[in-house]
Parts: structure tokens; C-alpha cells; sequence
């Protein structure tokens, strides 16, 4: 079979990495499921030559796999602290306050809005799940549950969106502290972890745009691809993620819906993430030469990421022979613990856990069981490996030798949080980008 990429339509035909069939990441299991078989779809990433789009072909709808939920951002602190600083600094650098709107796209349980609400800012929240948006909404956040497009953006924009169903005409809803929110544009339209999410690229961002008003500004995190080529993190490749962006490929994108990058960070999220700043193609004059005026960090960026080779088809032939060893490792570990009889634990359940462990064909009898603060995780079992989760209580009950940290980004936290692990000679360990038993 044959694919074209989702934003040039020119045909797929490099693959930077195959990593076999697998399970939607998410798609935890219930006990009674177990004896049910499972989905599995390819997990090959391909690169578009023409535009430079790394990309996963839709295996599974985006209401397959975003409609119920199991991801609650709230529950990493080190997340929440992360948005309670984005907020902070974009209040202040563009003078957001109480005659202001914030929109953010995938608002998930309202982890980032809260931070606005609460300094007095309006807010909206878009989120596809409704299992998420509702407790956003119990949250105090007014949040529409939708996936975004341009008939959806439009129709926030216009006031004129349909209570009762979406612009496909499936089932969605809006609480009524939202409605009075319709019929205005954004001052900031926030789209963090959600950009490499729509398998509709070209329709989401158009959609993007149609949030912003003329003088507004979009922000954009997305994990960024050299970071992800040059640390081996190939476990964030699963099936939600349909892209995954380099400035030279998010750039073309935004450029082609009439949205200018006009600045960018790099913040040290999922183990590096661009922040990209936009504004409309049509933006006022005064405000182009001031407030968003072109700053010199994109070119910068833009330079970087040619040296590394982002624009040369050739540098992404050399990165599956790195995950494949980063495999070998693992699975090395792991039966050296167990012939020595040793114990190893995991901790975690994030989506990119999955498709490492899936990849590597780890199973329960090398690692028993994992553990994780969502209570809306714990009692299920990991997709396709099916390991239980279990809460994080029972790592002090069986203290293991080894603690294998699957959310590698998040391991300062984790370590800490879990510092006790040492009281008993226990060790911490990561396998991405190379196994390492932490000090």
C-alpha cells in the first residue's frame, strides 16, 4: 500500500523507522478485556523528501483514539509547573488581562486555563475528549468539547456554534459557562501537545487561524524531530502522534494557512520541545513592527537544524540502526535481572512506555508490573503487553532492585518523588537513548 503525505500529498516512500505493529498507546485495558484480542496497526514513520514532513499514517481515527481518554495532564507537577510558567511569562509579554481571551486547543482537565482564570484572564478550552472535558468543566474551565477545524474555528469565532454536535454532526456539548465566550477572536490561541496530534493537518490548522484575531497570537509546543533523532526518542512514535516537526516542516506548514513564525524557544518538555510563536499573515502593521516583530531566534534555529542535516534526506537513514540497539539493551538488562533473580519494576504508564515496550516484546514475566499516580490508569493493564498498573504504593511493598522509569522525561521527578527506592538498595533506570542505572 501506498501513502502521500498529509500536508504535500507528495507519495511516502523513505521510511525513517519501522517499529512493527502495535496497539493504540492508549488504549488501556480492563481486566475482562484480557482474554479479548487486541488491534494492532503498523508503527511505521516515513519522511516526506518533498516538504520535510516526518509522518505516522492514520492507522486509527483521531475519535478512535481522542473521544475517551485516559491522559489527565494534572497529575505531573512538573507539567503543571511548566504551564503555570508559560502563563506567566505570555501574560506579560503581551499584556493579557481581563478584556483578553485565551483559547487553548486539547485543554485537556484545564491543567494550563486554571492559571489564566485564575489571574483574572478569560478562557476556553477545545477538547475533543469528553471524558476530559467534563472534568475540566467541574474544574471551573469553560470548555467546548470538539475536535477543532476551520468550520469549527469559524463558528466559535461567529457565536454560532451548535450546542448539541459537532461541524461532522456527531455528538458533542458545551457547558453554559462557555457560551458567552462565543463570538469573539483570541488575543492568545494556545496549542500545546497537539500539533503533531491531528491526522487533518491542513483542516486543524486552518482552524488555528480562524481562532486568532488579526492582532492575536498562536503558540505551538510540539516535541521537536532533531531532538528525537539525536536522543533515539523513538518511543514517543505511536499511533496519536501523526507528525512530527522540525522548524523547516512546522514553518511551510503554518506559512501555507497564512500564519507567519515570527519567534521560538526551546523548553526542555518530552525531552525537548520547540515553543513556536505566530502570528496572522494579515496582522496590523503597527503590531508586525512591534509586539510581533521577527526575531532572530528562528533563523538561528532554522541554521541549526540544516547543519544537523534536517533538510538532507540521507541523515535519517542512520537513526533505526540506534533504536534498534537501544532495544537490544534493554532486553539485555532485563534477562541478566531475571537469571540473577532480580527484580525490576516499572514506573509509569505513559504512552511512549507502550510502544517501548511493545517494540522490545517486554511481557510480564520480565517486568511484573507497573505503577501510576492516575487512579483512571490503575487496576487496568498496558496495551498489548499487558502488564497491570497498579498504584504506586506497591513498588514499597515489593521493593524491587530496579525501578525502570518509562516517562524518561520526567525522571528528576519521578526519582524524587519515589526517593525511598534507595532505603532498600533499589535503583533507578531509563532505557532511552541508551540504557543508564541512574546514581
Amino acid at each position: 500500500m501506498s501513502y502521500v503525505c498529509r500536508f504535500c500529498a507528495a507519495p511516502l516512500e523513505q521510511v525513517v523507522v519501522d517499529l512493527g505493529a502495535a496497539p493504540l498507546a492508549n488504549s488501556y485495558l480492563e481486566p475482562e478485556a484480557l482474554l479479548e484480542p487486541e488491534a494492532h496497526h503498523p508503527l511505521c514513520t516515513f519522511l516526506c523528501t518533498g516538504c520535510l514532513l516526518v509522518q505516522l499514517p492514520a492507522m486509527a481515527s483521531a475519535e478512535a483514539i481522542f473521544s475517551d481518554y485516559a491522559y489527565f495532564s494534572s497529575y505531573s507537577s512538573s507539567w503543571l509547573e511548566h504551564a503555570r510558567r508559560y502563563t506567566e511569562a505570555q501574560r506579560r509579554r503581551f499584556g493579557l488581562d481581563e478584556g483578553s481571551l485565551v483559547v487553548e486547543v486539547a485543554s485537556n482537565d484545564g491543567y494550563l486555563l486554571q492559571y489564566f482564570r485564575d489571574a483574572g484572564v478569560p478562557v476556553l478550552g477545545i477538547e475533543p475528549a469528553s471524558n476530559v472535558a467534563r472534568v475540566a468543566e467541574q474544574a471551573g474551565i469553560p470548555t467546548i468539547n470538539r475536535f477543532l477545524g476551520a468550520e469549527v474555528g469559524a463558528a466559535v469565532v461567529a457565536g454560532e456554534l451548535d450546542p448539541s454536535c459537532d461541524s461532522r454532526g456527531d455528538a458533542g456539548h458545551f457547558d453554559s459557562s462557555a457560551a458567552p465566550l462565543l463570538g469573539r477572536a483570541a488575543d492568545l490561541v494556545v496549542a500545546n501537545n497537539v500539533f503533531a496530534h491531528v491526522p487533518d493537518l491542513r483542516d486543524f490548522t486552518a482552524g488555528l487561524r480562524a481562532l486568532l484575531a488579526p492582532g492575536g497570537v498562536l503558540t505551538i509546543e510540539a516535541p521537536h524531530l532533531m531532538r528525537l533523532l539525536d536522543e533515539v526518542q523513538f518511543d514517543t512514535i505511536y499511533h496519536e502522534h501523526f507528525s512530527y516537526y522540525s522548524l523547516l516542516a512546522a514553518q511551510r506548514v503554518l506559512a501555507a494557512h497564512g500564519l507567519v513564525v515570527f519567534d521560538v524557544e526551546e523548553v526542555p518538555t518530552h525531552g525537548g520541545s520547540l515553543r513556536i510563536f505566530c502570528r496572522r499573515d494579515d496582522a496590523p502593521e503597527a503590531e508586525t513592527a512591534e509586539r510581533l516583530a521577527t526575531r532572530p531566534a528562528v533563523d538561528e534555529l532554522l541554521r541549526r537544524e540544516r547543519r544537523y542535516g534536517l533538510d538532507d534526506p540521507a541523515t535519517y537513514r542512520h537513526f533505526a540502526p540506534r533504536v534498534a540497539a537501544v532495544k537490544r539493551q534493554l532486553l539485555s538488562f532485563l534477562i541478566e535481572q531475571a537469571d540473577a533473580g532480580r527484580t525490576v519494576v516499572g514506573y509509569g504508564a505513559p504512552a511512549k512506555g507502550n510502544t517501548l515496550l511493545n517494540y522490545c516484546g517486554v511481557r510480564p514475566d520480565l517486568l511484573p508490573f507497573t505503577v501510576d499516580l492516575s487512579p483512571h490508569k490503575q487496576g487496568r493493564f498496558l496495551p498489548g503487553s499487558r502488564i497491570p498498573i497498579r498504584a504506586p504504593e506497591a513498588i514499597a511493598e515489593t521493593r524491587p532492585d530496579f525501578v525502570l522509569i518509562l516517562p524518561w522525561n520526567l525522571r528528576a521527578e519521578i526519582a524524587e518523588q519515589m526517593s525511598a527506592v534507595r532505603s532498600w538498595g533499589g535503583r533507578f533506570v531509563v532505557a532511552v537513548p541508551r540504557l543508564t542505572v541512574l546514581d
